[in-house]
């Protein structure tokens, strides 16, 4: 990954010497990156004496994420006297609508974006996006060194837990990794434990979330010769097992280990006219565009998208998508 330039950190800082509050939203359905990196921006700018209220529109579905969200509100008090006083900054996201429900609450106010997806608008003034990064916690935890210096322990322990979970508990990092490594060591260092942090990533997931998995397994198909599966999740078996949440990585990890297999989809019918896709690959297999092609983004090896539509049309959709990396 690119390290954060001065130019950079000297925007990001006027930004918020510009402003005498801030508001700090992350996408909707958080994951572990997105909660790591709102609440280590809401440790920085604490440090700085800056007031700030930290949003998400929820749900907070997976059982890592569900004890993190009582730090978030779903909606806020002006907490200066004018809004052009007021600064938001959007981690782990640059597209408004994946805001959710609080997209309305956030228009007319002064933004910075700090995002590593593929999919993000570079186009827009006052970012800091990279996808070369591998979790936006780790461009927030530059940041938060370059003006503040050492972060403390219970600031680390947010930070590992975001840069945990978008690695893959570090499994998705190559050689390029070095950058990471190191300020995961300095993170260690500052008091995160990443023993305590794994288990609380991967344990404490409801049996029914096993159930859940065993008929997603069962559901799963393959195509082009078995580089692709697809799987899908239907009202049923949300209402028999999906209630209490889901272990979609479990699912994700357990298929792409089987032999020959470059990449897997998983659709989620959600309501009975719209779905969620999930995207994971191997290697050169660039899901953020089969992503994109349904209203979604992400990064190349790991994406999603909410669209309309049944399993029964959007699954075909889906499949001839990836012609284009297997015929």
């Amino acid at each position: 990954m690119q390290t954060i330039t001065p130019e950079q950190i000297e925007s990001f800082s006027k930004f918020i010497k510009s402003h005498k509050a801030f508001l700090i939203a992350g996408h909707k359905e958080p994951d572990g990156d997105c909660i790591g990196s709102s609440l280590g921006m809401e440790a920085l700018l604490k440090k700085l004496n800056k007031p700030c209220t930290v949003l998400n529109a929820g749900p907070f579905k997976r059982s890592e994420s569900k004890s993190w969200e009582k730090y978030f509100k779903g909606q806020y008090t002006l907490l200066t006297d004018t809004k052009k006083e007021t600064g938001l900054i959007i981690v782990d996201c640059s597209e408004t609508h994946r805001l959710g429900d609080i997209e309305n609450q956030l228009t007319g106010y002064d933004t910075f974006i700090v995002d590593h997806h593929k999919t993000a608008d570079t186009s827009m003034p006052d970012t800091i996006i990279d996808p070369s990064a591998p979790a936006a916690c780790l461009l927030v935890q530059q940041l938060y060194e370059a003006l503040i210096g050492p972060v403390d322990a219970e600031t680390a322990r947010i930070l590992f837990f975001g840069l945990a979970t978008d690695t893959g508990f570090f499994r998705f990092l190559d050689t390029t990794g070095n950058d990471t490594f190191m300020a995961a060591a300095r993170l260690v260092q500052a008091g995160a434990n990443p023993r305590l942090i794994y288990d609380e990533i991967t344990g404490g997931k409801p049996y029914s979330t096993r159930k859940l998995l065993g008929a997603m397994l069962n559901h799963a198909e393959r195509y082009y010769n078995g580089k692709l599966v697809i799987t899908y999740e239907t009202m049923e078996d949300t209402r028999n097992w999906g209630q209490e949440g889901r272990d979609s990585d479990a699912l994700y990890s357990t298929l792409l280990a089987s032999e020959g297999v470059e990449a897997v989809v998983f659709v989620r019918q959600e309501t009975a006219q719209t779905c969620t896709i999930g995207l994971r690959s191997r290697n050169d297999v660039d899901v953020s565009s089969v992503a994109q092609v349904f209203g979604g983004g992400g990064h190349k090896n790991a994406s999603g998208a909410s669209t309309e539509g049944t399993l029964d049309n959007l699954i075909p959709r889906i499949k001839k998508e990836f012609e284009r990396f297997f015929n």
